[in-house]
């Protein structure tokens, strides 16, 4: 009896030695974690934020279909610029806010490698840029939990902060970060900088017309520091072969079934007149050697014997579920040299130069051949091309940026060429913005309203601050 007594003694007293954590540790659920891993956050925001840019499903990113590269030929709601029919901006909002904003913002908290700080910041402000470009004035300040309901911050104001974020999460990159959770670089520091100084550079030049002091000294201070030199320094997501993991695309047009996108005759005119050699890597062929028909922007005709985009037939390229995702480019960044190029700013080289780079960037990544015959071309070459340096600069950015929906349209609204078409059913103006989400009209309605007025209007037409040309 005495020895039953100690032994539930022992018993006793050893529960009540446990603390009241490892009392919790037993309460919780293992495959409903309360609290997740830096690193697991930090790649899946990674995620998130290429899929989205990537995709192109009509209910989160209509991007391509904005920048005129493709048209619908059977739901053409997109293409006629109906976004609220299907809440793409609301799509879009919450894929930013959610699941790339919020989840890189828990992995900072949780981060204490000043470098894995320092690439999280980099990813943010990349992804807050993409928003003010997108909708102009937005909740920053008091986003992310810090309001139920967050008051709306400048767009002007945003970019200022942003440009100081950047500049104070430069020198940081060094070190080690984020390593195989990084699937950009890996943890690669060098490749890293020049992500940043491209990413401060694209900020500066998205300035050059409303800010031209600022846009020159954020410029030439990217350059100088070090930004992309080739597309090896491209900034880039390698998808795998098997689902959950592949490219975007690969899921919209190829396990979906859908065929009904095809190339804009905006984007096919304007290759057909300059018999650019890329029309091969873009789309597929049509109705024999050489031959390029693009669908009527915004029309319906289930029936035009449209050129369609590579991959439809052979599998290859756009339908390639390996195919990487990009953020930034050579190319692009080439393009932006080659505008501080033209206002004779300190970058290494002239407009012409730097033209000619983001046109080879472009012919590289793509595999395109007979480069030196279309760098020849008078229609072409920087010198002789028609126009002024907006025609000359803004088209052949354009063409560079295919498959980059939102830059394409980006490049269309700063540098208004080339000219796009009306769509056909409807005849709408080209959007200028996304409009805010019907949640923000409905559920944060005066923060909704002050931000409408302070920009102008809620309308698809109105501009973005940087967009006064």
């Amino acid at each position: 009896m005495k020895k039953t007594f100690i032994t539930i003694l022992s018993v006793v007293t050893l529960f009540a030695c446990q603390s009241d954590e490892q009392y919790e540790d037993l309460n919780r659920d293992p495959k409903n974690p309360t609290q997740v891993d830096a690193d697991f956050l930090y790649n899946s925001a990674t995620k998130s934020l290429f899929n989205q840019m990537t995709s192109t499903n009509v209910n989160n990113n209509v991007f391509r279909l904005l920048g005129q590269y493709w048209t619908e030929t059977t739901y053409t709601d997109e293409s006629n610029y109906d976004l609220v029919g299907r809440n793409i901006p609301e799509s879009h909002w919450s894929e930013m806010y959610r699941d790339v904003l919020l989840d890189l913002q828990t992995a900072r908290a949780q981060s204490t490698s000043p470098a894995s700080i320092a690439q999280i910041d980099v990813l943010a402000i990349y992804t807050w840029q993409q928003m003010v470009d997108t909708f102009g004035d937005i909740p920053y300040t008091d986003a992310l939990g810090l309001s139920t309901l967050p008051k709306y911050d400048d767009a002007e104001t945003i970019y200022l902060d942003l440009l100081d974020r950047l500049n104070a999460a430069i020198p940081n990159l060094v070190g080690t970060g984020f390593t195989s959770a990084d699937k950009i670089y890996g943890g690669d520091m060098v490749a890293w900088n020049k992500f940043a100084n491209s990413l401060k550079l694209k900020l500066g030049i998205r300035l050059s017309d409303f800010n031209t002091a600022l846009s020159q000294s954020t410029v030439e201070s990217a350059y100088a520091a070090g930004v992309f030199t080739s597309n090896a320094d491209n900034a880039l997501l390698t998808y795998e072969s098997a689902t959950p993991n592949t490219n975007p695309l690969w899921v919209d047009l190829v396990q979906s079934g859908r065929t009904d996108f095809v190339p804009a005759n905006t984007l096919v005119d304007v290759m057909n007149t300059l018999e650019d050699p890329r029309r091969m890597t873009y789309f597929d062929e049509n109705m024999g050697a050489g031959t390029y028909v693009g669908g009527i922007y915004g029309d319906n005709n289930t029936f035009g014997n449209y050129t369609h985009i590579v991959g439809y037939d052979d599998g290859t390229s756009l339908h390639d579920p390996t195919l990487p995702g990009v953020l930034l480019d050579f190319s692009e960044v080439s393009f932006y040299l080659a505008e501080a190029g033209h206002r004779a700013w300190n970058v290494g080289g002239t407009a012409d130069q730097h033209y000619t780079n983001g046109i080879t960037a472009s012919f590289d990544y793509w595999g395109a051949a007979d480069l030196a015959t279309y760098l020849a071309d008078p229609a072409v070459a920087y010198a002789t091309a028609a126009g002024d340096w907006r025609q000359k600069i803004g088209t052949q950015f354009w063409l560079a940026m295919y498959n980059r929906g939102f830059e394409g349209w980006t490049v269309w609204r700063k540098y208004d060429n080339p000219t796009f078409n009306l769509p056909v059913v409807t005849s709408n103006p080209v959007p200028t913005r996304y409009t805010y989400p019907v949640n923000e009209q409905n559920l944060n309605e005066t923060n909704w309203s002050a931000a409408s007025a302070a920009i102008g209007g809620d309308s698809q037409t109105t501009k973005i601050f940087w967009d006064v040309n």
